[in-house]
């Protein structure tokens, strides 16, 4: 997706672009609607979004299935008003002038918890930093 100048821009980056960003862009996009341009990227981008990300976000009605992972370039981090690092490993050399976020998010299997029900806890704690996040980007 490209930026657009006349609205406020997100990029969200992990490091295969298979999940986590791929989640949080495909959520903005619900959120948001056409109020702010998303993106996302991986600093070493995989071949294919994960299944399980897919199946979770379809679950809200969000179609991510067909995204392809792709890697971070410098332009793309210069035209975000935003760039958002999910996860401690996924590594960015910031751009100056471009503000960043690292989110560190929810991470279920460390309680126990995997598959479907870890996705699940996933999507919904980025949904819930989505929407803040929309909230700043979109206040008068």
């Amino acid at each position: 997706m490209s930026f657009t100048a006349d609205k406020p821009s997100v990029l969200f980056v992990c490091v295969k672009n298979g999940g986590k960003s791929q989640m949080a862009a495909g959520l903005m996009d619900k959120v948001a609607g056409d109020s702010v341009t998303t993106a996302s990227a991986g600093s070493t981008p995989g071949s294919a979004v994960n299944a399980l990300s897919a199946a979770v976000l379809a679950e809200v009605g969000v179609d991510i299935s067909r995204n392809i992972p792709r890697r971070i370039t410098t332009e793309d981090q210069r035209r975000a008003d935003v760039v958002v690092i999910l996860g401690s490993e996924a590594q960015v050399d910031e751009v100056e002038g471009t503000r960043y976020e690292r989110w560190t998010t929810d991470e279920p299997s460390n309680r126990g918890i995997d598959g479907i029900d870890r996705m699940r806890l996933v999507r919904d704690d980025i949904l819930a930093r989505v929407t803040t996040l929309h909230a700043t980007l979109t206040a008068p």
